[in-house]
């Protein structure tokens, strides 16, 4: 069975988003509207290499879609970049091209990602690559992990399956 690269991992921002809950718990500065801990789903962060910078925007359209129906809310999403000389630059949604293809995905913008983060990702990328760096709150689940919690449940154990993994599982049993 083929193994998928490894992606570029972003330090902890389990961490990171922990960290903006509990400091508002405890009277720090207050989240964006919207964020509660009593009621937020389990949030994931993706880091999406391009290599050759051949990021078109075409991602746009299904985000869009996953947040327009309630799936997902974009919690935070930026652009990294890593130059042929190994320079790396963090894009904002605010630069013109990104922010027309995006202009309602990221429709409250909670700044999760730290620079380090950012930087950290942007640095593993190869030479002329690009990443879409994205922080979901995924919300089709918030109803459920509320209900778990509220009946003494933890996660034992949560584990995503590559896609890759799926696939060469499906061809192995059509091939039985």
């Amino acid at each position: 069975m083929r193994q998928a690269s490894p992606a570029p991992r972003l330090p902890d921002i389990g961490a990171l988003f922990l960290l903006v809950i509990v400091n508002e718990q405890k009277g720090g500065t207050p989240m964006p509207d919207g964020l509660r801990a009593d009621t937020v789903g389990p949030v994931d962060v993706a880091a999406v290499a391009f290599p050759g910078n051949r990021f078109n925007g075409d991602v746009a359209p299904a985000l869009r879609e996953l947040q327009d129906s309630g799936t997902v809310r974009i919690l935070d999403l930026t652009f990294v970049s890593k130059g042929a000389d190994g320079s790396t630059a963090v894009v904002e949604l605010e630069d013109a091209g990104l922010a027309d293809a995006f202009d309602r995905v990221a429709v409250r913008e909670f700044d999760l990602l730290s620079a380090e983060d950012l930087n950290s990702v942007a640095e593993s990328l190869p030479a002329e690559s690009s990443a879409l760096v994205v922080v979901w709150e995924n919300t089709w689940a918030a109803r459920l992990t509320a209900a778990l919690r509220g009946s003494g449940g933890q996660v034992a154990l949560l584990e995503r399956i590559p896609r890759d993994t799926v696939v060469a599982a499906i061809e192995s049993l059509e091939e039985e």
